[in-house]
C-alpha cells in the first residue's frame, strides 16, 4: 500500500515557495493533506510532484486547485499524471452547465408550435374520452339496472345543493354591482329606470349563467380531476377494470350528468339572485320599490332571453364535467401531475365556456334573439 503523501515547503529567492510533495495522492487518503494545504499562508509558485508515486482523479482535482488558488505552476509530473491534471483542468473551465439557448425569435415560433401542436393531440384526446363516456352512456341506456343511481344524486348534491351559498352570494353581489354602476351611466342621460332593463338582461342572458360556469368549474371541475387522479394514482382506477367494474360507468357518467343538469338550476338560481341583488339597489339608491322591480323584470326582459341562459347552461355543465374527469383520467406517474392535470382542467373549462358563450351570442343574435 502506497504511503500518504507528505509535503515540505521551501523559501526561494524570489521570496516565493516551493512545495514538494511525495507519496500518494489518492482520495483515500488526500483528505487531511488538502486540509493542510488549505492553512497553508506561503505565497507558493511551484508545486513540484516528481515524487508523487501514485494519483488519481480527486488528487490531480486538488493538485488543479491549489494550483489555481495560488497561481502556482505544476512540474515533475509523470504521464500518468499529466493526463489526470490535463482532464481535470479542461472539465473545471467556465462553460455554463446548461444548454446553449436559441434566439428569441427562435424560441417563441416554436414554444408556440409545440403549444399548437399539443392543443391538437388535447383535442383528439377530449373527443376520444366523450365516445367513451357515450358508448358508456348506450349500455347503461340499454340496461337501466346498472345505472348508478346513488352516485349520480351524491355527484348532484356536492355539485348543486353544496354550491348553493357561494353561487347565491356571488350572484347577488355580481346583481348590486351591474345594478350600481349601470345607473351610475345611466343618470346621466336621465335614464335611470332603464336599470331594470339592463339588470335583468344581463344576468338572465349572460353573467348568470357565465360566472356561474366559471365558479362550478373552479369548484366542481378541480374537484373531479383532484378524485380521479388520486384514484389513478392509488390504482384505484385499475382494480375496478380488475373486477370487472367499468371505470366510465360508476365515476366518470354521474360527475357529468351530475354537472350538466345542476348547471341548469344553478344558473337559473344565479341570475334570479342577482335579480333580487339589483332590486335591493333599486330600492336603496334608486328609489324603485323593491317589488316594482320585481315586477318590471318581467315586462322589459324577453322570454328568449331566459331560454338563452337555460340553453347554454347545461352545455357548459357537459364541458366543466368532461374536462375535469378527462384530465384527471390522464394522471400517472406522480403526485405532481394531480396538481397539474387539476389546474390543466380548471383552466381549459374556463377557456371553453367563454369561448363557447362568445359563439352562443353571435349565434342567437343570428337567429333573432339578441
Amino acid at each position: 500500500m502506497d504511503a500518504a503523501a507528505q509535503f515540505t515547503l521551501d523559501q526561494r529567492d524570489d521570496g516565493r515557495a516551493l512545495l514538494s510533495i511525495e507519496g500518494a495522492l489518492l482520495v483515500s487518503s488526500i483528505g487531511a493533506l488538502d486540509n493542510e494545504f488549505n492553512r497553508l499562508d506561503a505565497d507558493i509558485s511551484v508545486i513540484d510532484i516528481s515524487g508523487v508515486n501514485e494519483i488519481d482523479t480527486i488528487g490531480a482535482w486538488v493538485m488543479v486547485r491549489l494550483a489555481d488558488r495560488h497561481e502556482a505552476e505544476i512540474v515533475g509530473a509523470n504521464d500518468r499524471a499529466a493526463r489526470l491534471l490535463n482532464a481535470v483542468q479542461d472539465a473545471s473551465g467556465d462553460a455554463g452547465d446548461g444548454p446553449v439557448r436559441d434566439p428569441v425569435w427562435i424560441r417563441v415560433p416554436k414554444a408556440m408550435g409545440e403549444l399548437v401542436f399539443d392543443m391538437r393531440a388535447g383535442i383528439i384526446g377530449v373527443v376520444g374520452f366523450l365516445g367513451r363516456v357515450l358508448i358508456g352512456m348506450g349500455r347503461l341506456i340499454r340496461n337501466p339496472s346498472r345505472f348508478p343511481l346513488k352516485a349520480t344524486v351524491r355527484q348532484m348534491e356536492l355539485v348543486g345543493v353544496s354550491a348553493l351559498p357561494i353561487i347565491g352570494l356571488m350572484s347577488f353581489l355580481i346583481g348590486i354591482v351591474i345594478a350600481q354602476q349601470g345607473a351610475v351611466q345611466l343618470e346621466q342621460f336621465g335614464a335611470e329606470s332603464l336599470t331594470i332593463n339592463l339588470v335583468g338582461r344581463i344576468t338572465l342572458r349572460e353573467l348568470g349563467v357565465l360566472m356561474t360556469a366559471i365558479m362550478v368549474a373552479g369548484r366542481s371541475g378541480s374537484a373531479f380531476a383532484a378524485q380521479l387522479g388520486t384514484m389513478k394514482l392509488t390504482e384505484e382506477v385499475d382494480a375496478m377494470r380488475t373486477i370487472g367494474i367499468s371505470p366510465a360507468e360508476r365515476l366518470v357518467i354521474p360527475r357529468i350528468l351530475a354537472c350538466t343538469f345542476m348547471m341548469v338550476l344553478l344558473g337559473f338560481y344565479s341570475s334570479v339572485v342577482a335579480i333580487i341583488g339589483g332590486a335591493v339597489v333599486g330600492q336603496f339608491a334608486l328609489g324603485i320599490p323593491f317589488f316594482t322591480f320585481l315586477e318590471r323584470i318581467q315586462e322589459v326582459v324577453p322570454t328568449h332571453d331566459m331560454w338563452v341562459g337555460l340553453i347554454k347552461a347545461p352545455v357548459f355543465g357537459l364541458i366543466i364535467g368532461l374536462a375535469g374527469c378527462y384530465h384527471g383520467m390522464k394522471v400517472e406517474g406522480n403526485s405532481e401531475q394531480v396538481g397539474l392535470r387539476t389546474t390543466m382542467a380548471v383552466v381549459s373549462a374556463i377557456f371553453a365556456v367563454i369561448v363557447l358563450d362568445a359563439f352562443f351570442a353571435v349565434f342567437f343574435t343570428e337567429i333573432g334573439w339578441g
